[in-house]
């Protein structure tokens, strides 16, 4: 739970309030309902939705959702699972009372183990859950993203820290203007990789 609490709040922390949700929504929904780590979740979700909601101006939407996250995250500790919760109600009591606070401050911050995430700040494992969440925002193929995923961990785990996967998943979530041209070399370079590993499964099973 702690990569995809870091990778929401970095996507979140980014500005894309859209997308944070994706980052906890799977985990989230695998959760029992009404424990503290499904109330932390979905009240993250709902907040992520109303700052959404306000920047589009939808007023009634972001008072709906400040309130329903509110009531989710008020149960529980200031800090929990180490995500500052306080500063995060008191912001959506605020926007709750006036949805029009968006259009003069910025959105809350959300703190975790003490720092602020942001994309760059993320670790390898996190990049890879921050690159699934904008590929379903911006509307990019996660087949190739999911698999140099994959490539990206098994090079980490045999000492490959210089692996090309690990580089192109972080370009693809750091580099905001280059992002399609990133998507194509790492989709060219997953094809290429999975293409090689088939022929040697096949190889192998016609000796069988």
């Amino acid at each position: 739970m702690h990569d995809q609490l870091r990778a929401g709040a970095a996507v979140y922390n980014d500005g894309h309030y859209h997308a944070a949700h994706d980052a906890w929504e799977e985990h989230w929904l695998d959760l029992e309902s009404g424990t503290d780590d499904e109330q932390l979740l979905h009240g993250l979700i709902q907040l992520s939705g109303a700052v959404f909601h306000a920047h589009r101006g939808n007023w009634q939407g972001t008072v709906g959702l400040a309130d329903s996250a509110r009531g989710y995250l008020d149960g529980l500790p200031a800090t929990y699972r180490g995500v500052a919760l306080a500063s995060l109600r008191d912001y959506l009591a605020s926007l709750s009372a006036d949805p029009e606070l968006i259009e003069r401050r910025s959105p809350v911050r959300i703190e975790h183990d003490g720092v602020t995430p942001t994309l760059d700040s993320l670790d390898v494992a996190e990049t890879g859950i921050a690159a699934v969440t904008l590929a379903q925002e911006f509307g990019y193929d996660e087949g190739p993203i999911e698999r140099a995923r994959t490539y990206a961990r098994r090079d980490l785990e045999d000492g490959d820290d210089d692996s090309r996967f690990i580089s192109l998943l972080f370009d693809f979530v750091r580099e905001e203007k280059h992002r399609g041209i990133v998507y194509q070399r790492l989709s060219e370079h997953a094809g290429k990789r999975q293409a090689r590993e088939e022929d040697v499964e096949g190889l192998f099973s016609d000796l069988e």
